[in-house]
Parts: C-alpha cells; sequence; structure tokens
C-alpha cells in the first residue's frame, strides 16, 4: 500500500479533521490517504442539512450509520473526509459544505482546483 504523504492543500502538515466521529479513510480522524483510496476521501467539510440531503438524492447516504464500514451516520455540523469528485458534484449543483484547508488532504488537488477550495473555506 503506498501511502501518500500527509500535506494539506495549503503545503502544511496535514490537521486532523475530525475524532467525533472518527473519519478518514484510515479512520485515524484525517483525511490521509493511499492509493487504495480510489475514492479519494481527502475534503474535510463541516456538513449541512442541505449537503447531507443533496448527497442522499445523488447516491451517497451520509445519514445511515453503516457499522459494517465503521461508519456512524452523519448529522448537520460533523466534519468529515468526503471523497473529492463527489465535494465537487456539490458545488457544483449549488450545494456546497464548508472546508477546512488545513485538514484537507493535497491529493484533492487532482480532483478539486485550490481556487475552488479556497472559495468555499470554512470561517
Amino acid at each position: 500500500m503506498q501511502i501518500a504523504p500527509a500535506v494539506n492543500v495549503l503545503g502544511g502538515p496535514l490537521k486532523p479533521c475530525s475524532l467525533n466521529p472518527m473519519t478518514g479513510f484510515f479512520r485515524d480522524g484525517t483525511c490521509h490517504t493511499c492509493s487504495e483510496d480510489a475514492g479519494c476521501h481527502t475534503v474535510c467539510v463541516e456538513v449541512s442539512v442541505e449537503f447531507l440531503a443533496w448527497q442522499a438524492a445523488a447516491g451517497n447516504d451520509l445519514i445511515t450509520p453503516r457499522p459494517e464500514y465503521d461508519f456512524p451516520g452523519l448529522k448537520p455540523g460533523d466534519r468529515w473526509c468526503v471523497c473529492a469528485g463527489r465535494w465537487r458534484e456539490a458545488v457544483e449543483a449549488g450545494v456546497p459544505a464548508p472546508v477546512a484547508l488545513a485538514a484537507t488532504h493535497q491529493r484533492s488537488l487532482e480532483v478539486v482546483p485550490l481556487e475552488m477550495l479556497q472559495a468555499h473555506a470554512a470561517g
């Protein structure tokens, strides 16, 4: 398994995204990634009702717990590492979720331009 360097989109060290709920491809609290992470779960966001509803309508249910994947189900206000492509689709649909740039892995830049991430940075 090839693990990508723990660098965020700003070029600094990757910060934690969420420990409660425990997020990340590795369920280590960060949006760390590797070559096996085909979905590129690298964008750290704070989810809203609108974002969760849009994701569910697009076929990505982030609300229902899935214990077999160690997934607790999300509620508004939770922070979570989401797939870069899914986040970009949500932005393009007008339903962005705020991004924690320091906790968003640099691999996201393969899918999402830095300017788009910065335009939706959490305050």
